[in-house]
């Protein structure tokens, strides 16, 4: 069960205690994304985190570092695809609790109105009990010639 109080969850306020990172932390950082609440979102990582966009001008895609540069990132995916759902879920963390990965089924439709509905995953990496890494990753889907 996830309680919210102000704009933490008891499992960003435990994992902010020194609790270890778990599925539940992935599936509640999840639902952060699915509400849009950047404020939710941002308390899951660090301050020295990274974000890797699966699109880009670079080979591993985009890459924004540390707290601000992640939140601009990701205020501009809700503004380009106002109603990204990521559904169809699952989520492993490592025994030693320092890396996850998830998989999901992103859907929603850009302001430019293509719908989108892919297949991905986030690799997570974490120190302290905070995300220090998300590498993104999802299908890249081509019609049939």
């Amino acid at each position: 069960m996830v309680v919210t109080i102000g704009r933490m969850t008891l499992q960003a306020q435990a994992n902010a205690q020194g609790m270890k990172v778990t599925v539940e932390t992935l599936k509640q950082i999840l639902e952060a994304f699915n509400r849009h609440d950047l404020d939710a979102i941002m308390e899951f990582f660090s301050e020295d985190c990274s974000f890797e966009f699966p699109r880009g001008p670079e080979y591993f895609g985009q890459r924004f570092i540390g707290k601000t540069q992640v939140r601009e990132a990701l205020a501009g995916r809700f503004k380009g695809i106002p109603d990204v759902h990521y559904g169809e879920d699952r989520h492993w963390i490592s025994e030693g609790g320092n890396k996850g990965v998830s998989e999901w089924t992103l859907t929603g439709t850009t302001t430019s109105g293509v719908s989108v509905k892919v297949n991905g995953c986030d690799l997570w990496e974490f120190r302290n009990n905070k995300v220090t890494r998300k590498n993104s990753y999802w299908k890249i889907v081509e019609p049939i010639t």
